[in-house]
């Protein structure tokens, strides 16, 4: 059963950084891309980054672009979203989701059937 967990959120004050795991067990697939999504309270939920297992390939919201990196470890399956320069706007509750299918277009949640149960992310000072 493909199962998908996100780990390392927490309380960073603004300017810090904290890094996200997502852990991928039971996946099918030879190549996929693992999707970083946020949602707050009342607001859409929207993709930030997301990483293709194949190739290592990134993709990037704007708002978070030189700020978040996004890389795989394939041997360990295992993605990762280092988050530096921290924003009160970056609080949210942060999802991994899988898409086994096409790339593009990379950040819509309609192309992610498998979705993490969430990280609480708060910047704060």
């Amino acid at each position: 059963q493909l199962q998908l967990v996100e780990s390392g959120g927490g309380l960073v004050q603004p300017g810090g950084s904290l890094r996200l795991s997502c852990a991928a067990s039971g996946v099918p697939f030879n190549y996929y891309s693992i999707g970083w999504f946020r949602q707050v309270p009342g607001k859409e939920r929207e993709g930030v980054a997301c990483v293709s297992t194949r190739d290592g390939t990134t993709y990037y919201a704007d708002s978070v672009k030189g700020r978040f990196t996004t890389s795989r470890d394939n041997a360990r399956n295992m993605v990762y979203l280092q988050m530096n320069n921290l924003k009160d706007e970056d609080t949210a509750v942060y999802y991994c989701a899988l898409n086994s299918g096409s790339w593009w277009p990379p950040l819509s949640k309609s192309q992610y059937r498998y979705w993490g149960q969430g990280t609480q992310v708060t910047v704060s000072s």
